[in-house]
């Protein structure tokens, strides 16, 4: 099985601690987002997760515990993007983080890392001219650091819409020109480029369209074959990705990003977050007389090593 610990929120970033506690009692509850009184229980033994899968924008608060890590199988996401505080009000530094990228790969292996430029917001700050420099200047130092970099554009869901109604999307031909100019930079550096957003029409123009995670990903970082059967969609005919279990929350990442598709209200999200206790087996509160408690149904899908 495979848990992933970044599609609702940012754990390493915010919840490390949390994270470490419960791998320490070995197992971790998981409130369904939709039905909230269904609560899931997780083992979190690497006798049964093959991988965990991180998706962050600072993974440094989670460097103390890496040694704990280590029973894991992990593959590691860092988003590095060039947005100032405008737009991500409580990301560390460009520099930080691209120091911290290349720690991490030291640590566990370029095979186990990808970089994340996602989403591209174009305006008079953020030309297209200077999301092509900054994806340049980044691409240039995480060179055999990593193999594999995302980009993708601004995905406008309601929700997001109707809380920040000055975001917009560029047009296609800024897309285009935007997608051929990280080609071709990806290629100088050594990176594999995908694309993580709807413009799946990019695949006419060479860019690779197939979802950012992949099987094959998780593989690699851990040197083993999986034998997975199902697959998880996020959206269908939308996400070509393979969606892991995520033991996340929605509203409780205090990155408070202007263009984050899974917070809502920041009152929703102070009052998550004043509710978590790090000592608790729910990423938020407590469980409530309600609830009800089932077992997920683990077991190992690593099968033959690839080395």
């Amino acid at each position: 099985m495979i848990i992933n610990t970044g599609q609702r929120t940012d754990i390493p970033a915010f919840y490390a601690k949390w994270l470490i506690n419960r791998i320490r009692e070995g197992y971790v509850l998981v409130r369904n987002p939709y039905y909230p009184s269904l609560v899931t229980r997780f083992k979190l033994d690497p006798e049964v997760v093959d991988v965990l899968a991180f998706c962050t924008k600072n993974p440094r608060p989670m460097f103390p515990y890496l040694d704990e890590l280590k029973p894991f199988g992990q593959f590691w996401y860092v988003s590095i993007t060039g947005f100032g505080k405008d737009y991500e009000p409580n990301v560390p530094p460009i520099d930080q983080v691209v120091e911290d990228f290349i720690y991490l790969s030291s640590v566990v292996g370029p095979q186990a890392m990808g970089w994340r430029y996602t989403p591209i917001i174009v305006n008079q700050t953020y030309t297209k001219e200077y999301h092509i420099q900054t994806f340049e200047a980044i691409a240039a130092k995480l060179e055999g650091h990593t193999k594999l970099a995302v980009f993708g554009f601004l995905d406008l869901y309601p929700k997001l819409k109707k809380l920040h109604p000055k975001l917009h999307d560029c047009d296609d031909e800024t897309k285009i020109e935007i997608a051929q100019a990280f080609a071709s930079i990806a290629k100088k550096h050594g990176l594999e480029l995908r694309l993580c957003s709807k413009e799946k029409w990019l695949a006419q123009y060479g860019i690779d369209v197939e979802g950012c995670m992949r099987i094959e990903d998780y593989e690699h970082a851990i040197g083993a074959r999986l034998e997975i059967t199902e697959k998880m969609q996020a959206r269908k005919g939308y996400c070509a990705c393979y969606l892991s279990n995520d033991i996340g929350a929605y509203n409780s990442c205090p990155h408070q990003c202007r263009y984050c598709y899974a917070n809502g209200q920041i009152e929703a999200v102070r009052a998550n977050v004043a509710a978590h206790d790090e000592q608790s087996p729910l990423l938020i509160g407590h469980l409530r007389p309600e609830d009800k408690v089932r077992e997920a149904k683990q077991t190992s899908n690593r099968r033959i090593s690839l080395f």
